[in-house]
């Protein structure tokens, strides 16, 4: 199974593929997708849905995951974010239906085993996980990792709990 996790953002959107053979994670393609700080609002979101699109065309995924968004403290920042996550949404939908959406507790615990795990320890888990010899950079890439690596693992897990 090949699938496409996805970190929003305005600014940065992180994306990450992974193929998924029974139990092992193989890292396929990594990175971000950058939109220029200068460029109107309506010219950023329009970057981000062309960019999300040919991601999908490009490695044609079977499944995509997406990361929640969560505000602790400053919604106003949020709320351009948020744009921005409805604007990956749509190009997501209009190319496949099979999208899957995860808290930050849910992918923490997907690699970790707890829900408050902090950074460094999902960076090291993603690293584990994919059998990498580094953390994948940028941080927003690795996040996007972590959110493929939680649909495989929470995918597989109901799997095995219809087996038992």
């Amino acid at each position: 199974m090949r699938i496409l996790g996805i970190d929003p953002g305005l600014a940065t959107i992180g994306f990450g593929v992974v193929e998924k053979t029974n139990y092992d994670f193989v890292a396929v393609d990594y990175g971000i997708i950058s939109t220029p700080k200068d460029d109107s609002f309506p010219e950023r979101l329009m970057t981000i849905y062309r960019a999300v699109g040919s991601l999908i065309d490009n490695f044609k995924p079977d499944a995509i995951a997406i990361e929640e968004l969560f505000f602790l403290k400053n919604i106003t920042t949020g709320i351009p974010v948020s744009h921005a996550r409805g604007v990956i949404l749509l190009a997501c939908y209009q190319k496949m239906h099979n999208i899957y959406e995860y808290t930050p507790m849910q992918i923490k615990l997907a690699l970790t085993g707890t829900g408050s795990a902090d950074k460094h320890q999902m960076q090291y888990m993603t690293k584990s996980i994919l059998n990498l010899s580094d953390i994948p950079r940028p941080d927003d890439a690795a996040d996007a990792l972590a959110v493929a690596i939680c649909h495989g693992q929470t995918n597989q897990q109901l799997v095995d709990n219809l087996i038992k």
